[in-house]
């Protein structure tokens, strides 16, 4: 019998573990290509989480042996809806599974969202992480105070990389450049601001822990945030972990400043309504949640939103604007009613940006398990991964394989110890090339 030939869109943690479920079944010979825009794998493994957390990032490891099984592919520099199409994709393989991740920013709808010094947090996110399309302008570090907008981990990792000292910074694997700006920045107040009370934050209390345990800033929280409502409490009740972390809040809010030279102050119950400036923002307005009438005016010269991300519509493939994700039933993806044989989605495009890593895994065997189901109707419906391969030559694409994106790991393992460092990031998209050897 034929192998079923599975296309993965996207190398981030869902289309990993999907590729792993996928070649690991005993049912089927399976052989899984892996498709990748970025010369890189491992999406926001590599360039989500923060670069401080290393445990979290460990999980590389386990990502690496699933391309190094004989059955999987990692197919890195190749962009799918223009170097290949996903009729094309559909047509050489018998299925295909989109993990392209949720890539674009949630708006909050507040007048002046679009000022300079306005920086979606992900953008942020993206560039001290070494992302070769991220764009930032590091003009704005010149202020001296800083709103984050939102109270999930991504919030708390930003304003943690704001404050980290340059010995701290050093410790990660950011590119050099990053310390320097971040090292050597002129904001001293970073706030982080919450629409509801610590009782409903969506950070953890291990973040917390970890941003109250940074070298060179003091971590703020006002007593007063953290009376309860009787809503609240209820809520409490059947929630440990939000017990544990409000106990961890309580402890920071009894413990005095001790005057180092940042500081990260929270502001729960908070709702910015309006960034005001001439020219660029100046001034973030917040009325009090539940008493709208209780206004008051921030000066801040940079203001992060950390508010959510949303997915991407992809030619050929139905997109839910409202949601931002791929429809699908369970798992298949959706035209309407009607299944769209042999497609499916997995990951943050299949269920919106929620969850970690491990949740990740949870959802590909779910999509993996629904299309093993389908293997008998799906094999041989596939031309053949080979012409896929001989398109992507016919059309110049530097296609960039596993033993290539290893030529880049060592180039990064080398410039990190020319700098007295561990591996540092290289972040230019011609360097990675150039080290993966398919430059011209």
């Amino acid at each position: 019998m034929s192998p079923l030939r599975v296309a993965v869109v996207g190398s981030g943690p869902a289309g990993t573990f999907c590729a792993e479920i996928l070649s690991e079944d005993t049912g089927h010979e399976v052989q899984v290509d892996v498709f990748e825009r970025l010369p890189t794998p491992f999406g926001l493994v590599r360039y989500g989480v923060a670069p401080d957390h290393q445990k979290i990032k460990s999980i590389v490891e386990s990502l690496t042996e699933v391309y190094e099984s004989p059955s999987v592919r990692f197919l890195g520099n190749v962009t799918v809806g223009s170097d290949i199409t996903i009729d094309e994709l559909r047509a050489h393989y018998d299925a295909v599974v989109l993990a392209c991740g949720a890539p674009l920013n949630r708006q909050l709808g507040v007048p002046g969202e679009e000022l300079p010094g306005v920086v979606a947090a992900r953008n942020f996110v993206s560039w001290y992480s070494g992302h070769p399309d991220a764009s930032f302008d590091t003009s704005v570090l010149t202020a001296d105070r800083a709103v984050v907008v939102g109270v999930g981990n991504v919030a708390l990792d930003v304003a943690r990389m704001l404050v980290r000292t340059p010995d701290e910074l050093r410790r990660t694997d950011v590119p050099e450049h990053v310390v320097d700006a971040l090292g050597g920045h002129s904001i001293r107040k970073v706030y982080i601001v919450g629409r509801r009370g610590p009782a409903h934050a969506k950070f953890t209390n291990k973040e917390f822990l970890e941003l109250a345990g940074v070298e060179g800033a003091d971590v703020l929280v006002s007593p007063d945030d953290l009376e309860l409502s009787e809503e609240d409490r209820a809520h409490v009740a059947v929630k440990p972990a939000t017990a544990r972390l409000l106990a961890s809040l309580g402890k920071v809010a009894a413990r005095a400043p001790l005057g180092r030279e940042r500081s990260v102050r929270f502001l729960f119950h908070r709702t910015p309504v309006e960034f005001a400036g001439a020219g660029a923002v100046g001034t973030v307005r917040l009325t009090h949640t539940s008493r709208p009438e209780n206004v008051e005016d921030l000066a801040a010269g940079l203001v992060l939103p950390a508010v959510g991300y949303r997915g991407v519509a992809m030619g050929g493939v139905p997109f839910d604007e409202a949601s931002g994700t791929i429809p699908h039933r369970d798992s298949r993806v959706v035209d309407g009613e009607r299944p769209l044989p042999g497609l499916y989605a997995v990951g943050w495009v299949k269920r919106g940006p929620s969850g970690v890593i491990g949740t990740n895994r949870l959802c590909a065997a779910e999509t993996a398990g629904a299309l093993l189901a389908d293997a008998s109707s799906l094999i041989g419906t596939g031309s053949g991964r080979e012409g896929i391969d001989a398109l992507l030559r016919s059309r110049g694409v530097a296609v960039v394989d596993w033993s290539r994106w290893r030529a880049i790991e060592a180039a990064e393992a080398s410039l990190g110890a020319a700098g007295g460092r561990g591996r540092v990031k290289l972040h230019d998209r011609t360097d990675m090339l150039i080290a993966a050897g398919v430059a011209a």
